[in-house]
């Protein structure tokens, strides 16, 4: 349900703004974004897991925070990254 160690250093490389870029929000959301689509799938198949569900609304939550703080402090980075993930807002 997790992601692999191969696509978190993919979506590092992607979003950081150096290297080895872990802690920026935009890297942050987007490890989260990634957590968040592979539990979608897994969702299809496993209609009643919902102490699964639960972790997925964290983490849901997690990542709305992130992108609140980041449309705060810089609004281009915000939009840039919400168009790059695609996620609707």
């Amino acid at each position: 349900m997790s992601i692999t160690a191969e696509d978190k250093a993919r979506v590092i490389k992607e979003y950081g703004t150096k290297d080895g870029d872990t802690g920026s929000p935009e890297v942050q959301v987007a490890i989260l974004s990634s957590r968040i689509s592979t539990l979608t799938e897994h969702f299809k198949t496993h209609k009643k897991d919902n102490h699964g569900r639960r972790g997925l609304l964290k983490l849901v939550a997690q990542r709305r925070k992130l992108l609140d703080y980041l449309k705060n402090k810089n609004e281009d980075r915000y939009k840039d990254l919400i168009g790059k993930l695609g996620i609707r807002r």
